[in-house]
């Protein structure tokens, strides 16, 4: 395969991936939206299956979807990030471009199906969630070491699914991931992904994020000859967006530290 080829398959996967990722978050954590208040699991399965979309999408070049697998990879020993493609500088540059462009395009998409749910929810930091990741307790240190035990996980099982075939396919993967995000996402929300976390970051600072909702405001009437008070709507002002940039090295930091040491103890134990 060719720069392009590989560039567009990766997109086209990177991008349903966070498409249904972004859009599972959106359905739980957005107010209006039919799925609030879902729950943890939910996302978790949802992240899952928008694995299980992507494999399969993207299955042309190995479906690596994520910048961490492909640093585990090509420091595993192999020769081949996929049958036919070769580990070269220019064949990696294809798999990490496609990644982060088709992550962006997949949250913009996201954003799209949920516009009207995103201009009538007053939350900024709700907004903020369904693009990107962010600790429960903001500690640089200990939120870099979860994403990269977490990233370890994904990247050195899936390195040996490749060793033990399960028949079991994109699913593999797909429940690996939902075990992670069960298991290890509570700290920092699972990236385990730089281009899931940053390429959404970026389209969630460039979207439009105002607030068209309203919210009901007590004032002082005249009734008669007396006085009283009435509701009525005032347009919720718009909250200053903030993409919390201070965090954002630590999604990206995070998994590929995990992804590279998964890749070099696979290469010394399977």
């Amino acid at each position: 395969m060719n720069f392009g080829s590989i560039f567009v398959s990766e997109a086209l996967g990177t991008g349903l991936l966070i498409l249904l990722g972004a859009g599972v978050v959106a359905n739980v954590v957005l107010t209006k939206s039919k799925g609030f208040d879902g729950g943890w699991l939910l996302i978790n399965f949802g992240w899952g299956l928008g694995v299980f979309a992507g494999v399969y999408a993207a299955y042309k070049t190995g479906a690596h979807l994520n910048p961490a697998v492909t640093v585990g990879i090509a420091f595993s020993g192999a020769h081949d990030y996929a049958t036919g493609i070769p580990i070269t500088f220019g064949n990696t540059i294809a798999y990490l471009l496609g990644q982060m462009i088709g992550a962006f395009l997949g949250a913009c998409a996201a954003y799209l199906a949920y516009k009207r749910h995103f201009d009538a929810e007053t939350d900024a930091g709700k907004k903020l969630a369904v693009f990107s990741t962010g600790p429960e307790i903001r500690s640089y240190g200990w939120n870099l070491v979860t994403e990269i035990l977490a990233t370890f996980v994904l990247v050195f099982v899936v390195l040996a699914f490749g060793h033990t075939p399960t028949g079991l396919g994109p699913a593999a993967v797909a429940l690996l991931v939902v075990g992670i995000g069960a298991s290890l996402g509570g700290p920092t929300g699972y990236a385990i992904n730089p281009a899931r976390d940053l390429g959404p970051r970026i389209a969630h600072a460039v979207l439009p994020m105002t607030s068209t909702a309203r919210k009901p405001e007590r004032v002082p009437v005249t009734v008669g000859a007396g006085e009283g008070t009435a509701e009525r709507e005032e347009a919720e002002a718009p909250q200053r967006k903030n993409s919390d940039w201070s965090y954002a090295w630590v999604p990206v930091v995070g998994p590929l530290i995990g992804g590279a040491l998964a890749g070099l103890i696979a290469h010394l134990v399977l």
